[in-house]
């Protein structure tokens, strides 16, 4: 492995702990996430089907914001 490699491990452990962190202390006022207009959520019985599409979306796009404006500063 590369020293750049390391590097990018620890910055991704890094985003993760800030990332849990923040879910941790805000869950109480995260709880639309999941429950937005678009998410699939079927339940008929012992069966529970639930898949977030708009949630994964709008989370992509967050994502996607974030490494744009990363990249603008480095």
């Amino acid at each position: 492995m590369t020293q750049t490699t390391g590097k990018t491990i620890i910055l991704f452990g890094v985003i993760l702990v800030v990332a849990g962190t923040l879910i941790y202390l805000f869950n109480d006022k995260l709880q639309w996430l999941g429950k937005l207009p678009g998410d699939i959520r079927i339940e008929k019985g012992q069966f529970r089907l639930f898949f977030p599409v708009t949630t994964m979306i709008a989370l992509s796009v967050l994502a996607n914001l974030i490494l744009w404006l990363i990249r603008k500063l480095m």
